[in-house]
């Protein structure tokens, strides 16, 4: 029985083709070892926040910053860092937004309190089931409360935008409740209460207390794919240059060889 004919080996690359796929192992080598890197970087920089947010949540309250404290700082410098305000609540301009804690589906209540130096806050005040009903704050009778400095949430959240007009509000977006609600000198951030702060006198809600203070952590994985993708690409660069060096050597090999398979003398060779 006849064997097939062996297929004859292909040629080399050109040394365009050869330059076009040298550029381009190099290209992803490079691409996947950068975002490696990049994560690494991420890595620590997440670390940081972790470590820095836990000091924060764990220290003593401090005041919380006015106008001119929060302009003349960052934002990061102050979120999630433990602080105490007092003043009024402004009755009748509770706000409640969607919320989904381990109290279960409902809202958290947003009041305003009016600061002695005429500044308002918004505080929330924690989980409350969807159709409770809050008892009206005194106006008069001073409040205080501790919590968590939180920034606003803008646009919305659960994949919908808030619709300020039918009361649907969806994140606890600062600047909109305060436009909405006719808020003069609203700071833009708000407080989340520490449970002591939320209690209401005969009820179980507002619960407070319930900020979730967790921090994707996936850098270290995320890099370690990068450095696996551009050792692969590593890989299959130097399993190129084996195969295009093999190639290459058969092709002058056979190049040299006589029609009976025997190889030409060398040339230049003194007779």
């Amino acid at each position: 029985m006849n064997s097939l004919p062996e297929a004859a080996p292909r040629r080399p690359h050109g040394p365009l083709a050869t330059a076009v796929l040298a550029v381009a192992f190099a290209f992803g080598f490079l691409l996947f070892l950068s975002l490696g890197l990049w994560q690494v970087q991420r890595l620590h920089w997440k670390h940081d926040l972790i470590a820095r947010v836990d000091a924060r949540v764990h220290a003593a309250p401090v005041p919380a910053p006015d106008a001119a404290a929060w302009a003349a700082s960052s934002p990061v410098n102050h979120e999630y860092r433990r602080v105490r305000v007092s003043g009024h609540w402004l009755p009748g301009l509770d706000t409640r937004t969607q919320a989904l804690t381990e109290a279960g589906s409902g809202h958290w209540l947003l009041r305003p309190l009016r600061r002695d130096d005429g500044s308002v806050v918004l505080v929330n005040l924690g989980f409350v089931p969807e159709h409770w009903q809050p008892v009206p704050p005194d106006a008069d009778a001073p409040a205080e409360v501790t919590g968590l400095l939180r920034l606003g949430e803008p646009g919305g959240g659960f994949l919908r935008r808030n619709q300020p007009e039918q009361e649907r509000w969806y994140s606890r977006d600062v600047e909109a409740i305060a436009a909405h609600r006719g808020l003069a000198g609203a700071l833009p951030y708000f407080i989340d209460a520490d449970a002591a702060s939320a209690v209401q006198a005969g009820s179980p809600w507002p619960r407070g207390g319930l900020t979730v203070v967790r921090f994707r952590d996936n850098h270290l994985g995320y890099a370690l794919t990068w450095f696996a993708l551009a050792l692969l690409v590593a890989f299959g660069a130097w399993r190129f240059a084996l195969e295009e060096r093999r190639i290459r050597r058969h092709w002058r090999q056979r190049s040299t060889e006589q029609p009976d398979g025997s190889t030409h003398p060398g040339r230049g060779r003194a007779r």
